[in-house]
Formats: structure tokens, sequence, C-alpha cells
């Protein structure tokens, strides 16, 4: 077992922050003040659209932490949920799902998945515990299915049996069409909201072809989906004038979103999403809100080229929370809501695959107002990132590892 240190010494130097509402947000003291984190010159010289958007002050975690290696055993892991037992249930690129206790010990292969699509960007991907889990013992998991179309973003769902050896009843409840043979950007993150529906993120699938299907309503692709446990269209979804427009669309114009979380105190739905070369995004969902994607972007073509009319603010279309120019390529997330380690207090913690660390975001009235990384030495593309039973996060690698990040 690796156990890797960090120990933060008291500066004297600390954020103090007035919460402007009702919900505290961030605590009173996220940490000590440092110069932003990104020191590389940004891909454009576009300017945020107000101050803190990007490159917000850094800010140093004082109390003393230490992230430890569980366990080097896994195959390409995309997601990670905790059990009601401590344990955890991951899920696996290739087509697998395994359970992991604390002590690193890996379950065998979990069987009756659907087939997937492992080629490329595709794969088992995001997966999220019924909120009757102890009881119903139902899984839910966003793949990408192969068609004689192409590919879907798909969503299943199924029973985990008392010998976890298998999944029962796995069914497919949902497609997000039209397929296409991308093996790219098929978003892949799910949660249940604060009223017990899915909410699913879908990739616009990255060709040139299906990038435009992002601001359309009658399409599945470049969407945020807010679904019934059965895959219907979930009551109290958004309404759309446009005629054709799919009653399961929660929010639309997104590009590749890898992340989900809920904040802790409003509920409120959080979303990661990648840029192309620069123009990585936090976006706070709203209902029927348009979130740009490609008309309003932070970024430019990977051959440097504009994209689009090179805008970044329209009217009817939602400013990102913050965003990164370079790139960190954020993934899985998640809100801290433990009590080791007070400074985290409701931030929010995004593996980042490019960046190679884990985003910690120190947030005040829905506004960040500290950015800290954590685990750069490790090296490691982290794919996502979770808050265990027992109050430590636990984060996955694209290479195979599991770590424990708690209290010193």
């Amino acid at each position: 077992m690796k156990n890797l240190k960090h120990i933060m010494l008291l500066s004297g130097v600390f954020f103090v922050f007035l919460s402007c509402s009702n919900d505290k947000e961030t605590p009173a003291n996220p940490g000590t003040i440092t110069n932003p984190v990104e020191g590389n010159p940004a891909n454009t010289t576009y300017k945020p659209a107000f101050a803190g958007q990007t490159r917000t002050n850094g800010v140093q975690t004082n109390t003393a932490f230490e992230a430890k290696v569980i366990t080097s055993a896994l195959t390409s892991p995309w997601g990670i949920k905790s059990l009601p037992d401590g344990r955890f249930l991951v899920t696996q690129k290739a087509g697998t799902m395994r359970i992991v206790t604390t002590a690193g010990v890996v379950s065998d292969p979990i069987t009756g998945i659907p087939a997937v699509n492992a080629g490329g960007q595709g794969g088992l991907l995001g997966l999220c515990l019924d909120p009757e889990f102890a009881s119903n013992r139902m899984i839910y998991w966003v793949f990408s299915e192969a068609t004689s179309g192409g590919n879907n973003t798909a969503v299943a769902k199924g029973k985990l049996a008392v010998n976890e050896k298998t999944i029962e009843g796995a069914a497919i409840i949902y497609r997000a069409k039209p397929a296409n043979a991308s093996t790219l950007h098929y978003g892949g993150r799910i949660l249940f909201d604060k009223t017990g529906n899915l909410v699913v993120s879908t990739g616009e699938r990255s060709v040139l072809e299906t990038r435009p299907m992002a601001q359309s309503l009658t399409s599945g692709l470049g969407k945020v989906i807010r679904i019934t446990k059965e895959g219907q269209p979930a009551s109290g979804n958004p309404t759309f004038s446009q005629t054709g427009a799919l009653p399961e669309l929660y929010s639309y114009g997104h590009r590749n979103p890898q992340g989900l979380a809920l904040h802790p105190v409003s509920g409120e739905i959080w979303l990661s999403e990648h840029g192309p070369r620069g123009g990585d995004e936090i976006n706070r969902l709203k209902a029927g809100s348009n979130y740009g994607w490609p008309t309003i972007t932070y970024g430019i073509e990977y051959s440097g080229e504009k994209i689009g009319a090179g805008i970044q603010q329209q009217d009817g279309m939602e400013q990102p929370v913050y965003y990164w120019d370079p790139v960190v390529s954020p993934s899985g997330m998640t809100f801290y809501s433990g009590n080791r380690i007070p400074e985290w207090e409701n931030n929010l913690f995004i593996g980042a695959l490019s960046g190679m660390h884990i985003v910690r975001l120190a947030i005040n009235n829905n506004k960040v107002v500290g950015e800290e990384r954590l685990l750069a030495s490790e090296n490691q593309r982290f794919r996502d990132i979770t808050q265990g039973s027992d109050g430590a996060l636990y984060a996955v690698t694209d290479g195979g590892r599991l770590y424990k990040i708690d209290k010193k």
C-alpha cells in the first residue's frame, strides 16, 4: 500500500467570506490564499464574463490530510459509488463491475451486464444506487451501446443479486438518439435528484454532423435528461414551445458532460463539461436552460480555428460558473459534506484527466472563490470521486488505482 502524506501548515492568512444567502455554502475559512493555481498561458485572448469566472485565487488546505492507495488492481475504472456497508461499487470501462472493500479487496467481475461498445471513449460509464438500495438492491448505469445504426448513450437498470455475483433482470430503459458511428463524447454520468428522478448527461458525439444537435430540442445528444426509474420523462420537466421537443430534456447546449453532483445544501444539480482546446466548464443547471455549445464557448478548435463566430456570450444562453483555459478535462465530481476537514465543507471536488490532479473548488453564493489542486504529484488521470460512508473522499484513476483521501 502506497501512503502519500500531505501536511499543510498554518500561515496566518485566511479567506473570510460572509454568506450572501441563508444556505451556508462554504465555511468561513476555506484555507490560505495563494496565487491562482494556473500559471500557463491561455489558448485564447477571450475575456471572462465576470470576475472570478476563471483563474480565481488559489486556496490551500490548512488541515493536515493524507492520500492512500487502497488498491491498484482495477482496470480502467470509470464510476464509483459507496455501498451502505462502506464498500464500493465500481464500473470498469470494458464492461464489468466490481465491489471493492476499504481494505482494497477487489471482487470477481459481476455478470449479467448488457454488452458495451468499449471503443474510443465508450464503455461502461457512470452509475448510481437507488435511494432505496438497502431494501431493493437496484442500481442504474450508463453505457455505450452498439446498434445497427451506430452507437448510443444508453441507460440501464438491474438488481444486484444477494450473492453479489450478478445483476438480475438488467434492462435498458433509455437511449439518447440519434445513434452515430462516433465513439466519442458519450457524456455518461447519472444521479438521483432530490425528487427521486434520474438525471443523466449525454454528449454530442464530437463529429461535426452531430455537434449542432446539442442545440436541437428534438435530439437527445448534448443534453441533460431527467427521467423516472422506468425511463419515462419525469414529472415537472421544463416545457418548450418548439414542436417535437423531447419531454425528457432538462437542459441543453452541452458538449461532453462527464460530471454530475447535487449540492448538499440547495439540492441543485452541478455539472462538469469538457471543452475543446480551452473552455472546460462547471455549470449550475437550471431547468430548461441553454448552456450554449457550440454557439458560445471559451475554447477553440484543436486546429486553433475559432468555433462558429468565436463568441463567448449571447442572450438566452447561460454562462459557466467557472471555466479553464488550458483545459484540465474535468470528469466525475462530488460535493464534500463530511466534517473531517472543516475547510472542505460543501466544496466541490472534481477528477481532472489531462490535468492529472483532483480539483478542489471553494464556492460561496454559487461563485468559485478558491481553487486548489490535490494529488498532482501522483501523475494520475483522476476519473471519478465520491464520498464514502466514513466521510472520507475516494477517487479512481484510469490507471486502476483507488485512493482514500482523509484527515491525517
